[in-house]
């Protein structure tokens, strides 16, 4: 019986020699934006960073006055799965809310 040959494994190589990286890119999270608007009450805002997020009453008003005085806060961030079904909440709630890849 003749002995079994195997062929040789060809990895290719990057520019600088090396093997190429099997690591993916890690996956930028993204951010659900709320911004300022002419109707809602500071006070309903916070009501609704409260009652949706979870935040304690200091960072729901921190965050209603950053919308207030900046035009918009970041007020959550995840996935972007994650981030559309926040977005969506907050127009449930009557506000204005996109959601963009944070940098």
């Amino acid at each position: 019986m003749d002995p079994v040959s195997v062929a040789p494994i060809e990895i290719e190589q990057t520019e600088t020699g090396g093997a190429p990286s099997e690591v993916p890119e890690p996956d930028v999270p993204w951010v659900t934006i709320v911004h300022n608007d002419p109707v809602n009450l500071m006070s309903y805002v916070t009501y609704v960073f409260q009652a949706y997020f979870g935040y304690s009453k200091d960072k729901a008003s921190k965050l209603m006055l950053d919308v207030h005085h900046k035009g918009r806060a970041i007020v959550s961030s995840g996935s972007r799965e994650e981030m559309e079904r926040d977005v969506q909440a907050m127009h449930g709630y009557g506000l204005w809310a996109t959601l963009s890849q944070d940098r």
